[in-house]
């Protein structure tokens, strides 16, 4: 029987992954075990080959490559480039050979559309040039090249997604700081005018985007993933704090004081926001995920401001 062996399987996109794969054969790998006791736990670092030698991965399995580091859970002030690459290229490298042994050839990969850096259009197509502003981007830009290779080198079939930001119940990141002062119904200030587009995208349609794809074969390219018609931030926002019952009143901000403030504290070490967050925040992004659609036949089922709320409601204490 194949099987569907999930690198990260115990973090927040792994964990609905392995609910959209009921009934099949799943296999996590990770440092840490599931939520889910129904599925196959080995224990294990991407970075690690002897680890990865105890998947004994073969030529039915189908690899969905999870495990990366992102920008929570202590990032240093320094090295960023080689810590973030340490894991997310490195560690597909490993995977990479560990398939290559094993003649595993089918792969899901979860990569970011902080590959593209700023966008020089809107919505953004898959083809548009990567040039990632920060060193998550860069790692991450860094791995998908490893998979360009690896289908030169041994015939790798590797679907590659880019989500914009991923969010729904369980995931904070970095909204707990507006939902902090949303629930005390504080002042919320808004990097910018919020006249612009953030588009999101539920963790479940990234769930149903990677099932599809491996029931197809793993088709291969680059798709994004991201909501239909993203609201502006500024009415995200209202409809979470309206949902609320909030008091909270949105404070419109010039964007280039406050992203030169917030590069002056993540040089001091007090870092708030990532430059890769923080860059990006008053810019019209939003994907253009026609091409997913036509390839895939997947289609997101969440608007942005239910996906927002869940989150919100959902939220530790809430």
């Amino acid at each position: 029987m194949a099987r569907h062996v999930i690198t990260g399987g115990a973090g927040f996109v792994g964990g609905r992954l392995i609910e959209a794969l009921k009934g099949e054969k799943v296999v996590v790998f990770d440092q840490q075990a599931p939520a889910a006791s129904s599925v196959e736990f080995v224990q294990g670092d991407v970075r690690n080959p002897s680890d990865l030698a105890r998947l004994d991965l073969g030529p039915k399995d189908v690899v969905h490559h999870l495990a990366a580091r992102q920008f929570h859970g202590g990032v240093p002030a320094d090295g960023r480039d080689a810590w973030f690459a340490d894991v997310n290229v490195t560690g597909t490298r490993h995977l990479l050979e560990a398939m290559q042994r094993g003649g595993a050839k089918q792969f899901v990969f979860f990569s970011t559309d902080m590959t593209y850096g700023r966008p020089k259009q809107t919505p953004v197509p898959a083809d548009h040039p990567q040039s990632p502003i920060g060193p998550y981007g860069k790692s991450k830009r860094d791995a998908e090249a490893l998979l360009r290779q690896a289908a030169g080198d041994f015939g790798l079939k590797a679907t590659i997604f880019r989500p914009r930001l991923i969010s729904g119940a369980g995931r904070l990141g970095i909204l707990a700081k507006l939902f902090g002062l949303i629930s005390r119904s504080l002042p919320v200030p808004m990097i910018g005018s919020g006249r612009n587009r953030y588009q999101m995208i539920a963790v479940e349609d990234c769930a149903a985007a990677a099932v599809r794809a491996a029931a197809l074969g793993c088709p291969a390219g680059a798709f994004n993933l991201g909501s239909i018609d993203p609201p502006t931030v500024r009415a995200l926002l209202s409809n979470v704090i309206q949902r609320a019952g909030s008091k909270s009143l949105l404070i419109p901000t010039p964007g280039y004081a406050v992203k030169r403030t917030l590069n002056l504290l993540d040089l001091a070490g007090l870092t708030l926001l990532y430059p890769e967050q923080y860059e990006i925040a008053d810019l019209d992004y939003v994907l253009d995920t026609r091409l997913t659609t036509e390839a895939l036949g997947w289609s997101p089922t969440r608007r942005d401001e239910d996906i927002v709320f869940e989150a919100y409601a959902a939220r530790p204490g809430a």
